[in-house]
């Protein structure tokens, strides 16, 4: 995969109704958020437990967890500062969405997880993006907009990583999470969260049921 494009990495924008959900929730966002960057450390952690033998990977997902702590600490930060309480969330769907199609053999395995890492990350950067010009909060908006930079380098590394892992051509990979990828994104959930689709309106989420 040669293209470190954000842009024309993720196959679909997120949609104007997910940016104005989470801009009239933000106190929502702050929390899962402070989830996602403690969920991405323990990920980066894992990787570099179950491939010691690895040096590349152990070395970059060592510095990642340790960046995705200090995330996780400047946002708890920003929520005190607000008064807003860390608590338990239910999970969205997308990050699991993405593991379960990964493959069980290795190094299959070991690729698709570092696939999904990238698109993880690049979601996450393209969100802070989109989402940081509709906040009032100008705080918060500042260190979304400054949160870019590292998403993205985290973005080319596991790319890079993908691609060693592999040793071979991933692009037929990257295209099939593409797909899977762009859909959680855009399809309607029930629950706002960070990496989530536009929420169901209530009185539409409470006819019948919804996306699980």
């Amino acid at each position: 995969m040669k293209s470190t494009d954000i842009n024309v990495f993720l196959a679909r924008p997120t949609p104007h109704a997910w940016v104005a959900a989470a801009a009239a929730d933000l106190p929502l966002i702050l929390v899962d958020h402070a989830h996602c960057e403690k969920k991405a450390a323990s990920s980066a952690i894992n990787l570099l437990f179950r491939y010691p033998e690895r040096p590349l990977l152990v070395h970059r997902m060592s510095r990642l967890a340790r960046e995705e702590l200090r995330h996780f600490e400047q946002v708890l930060k920003l929520m005190a500062k607000r008064n807003i309480a860390y608590r338990h969330l239910t999970p969205s769907r997308y990050a699991e969405g993405l593991r379960k199609h990964a493959r069980t053999h290795e190094p299959a395995r070991l690729t698709d997880i570092l696939i999904i890492g990238a698109f993880i990350e690049a979601r996450s950067c393209e969100r802070f993006r989109v989402l940081a010009p509709a906040l009032d909060d100008r705080e918060v908006a500042d260190f979304y907009l400054g949160l870019c930079e590292s998403e993205s380098r985290h973005f080319r590394h596991y790319l890079e990583l993908a691609e060693e892992a592999a040793g071979e051509d991933i692009a037929a990979r990257v295209e099939f999470f593409r797909g899977m990828e762009a859909e959680l994104n855009c399809v309607d959930d029930i629950e706002l969260r960070f990496h989530s689709g536009p929420p169901v309106p209530k009185s539409k989420s409470d006819s019948g049921p919804g996306v699980s």
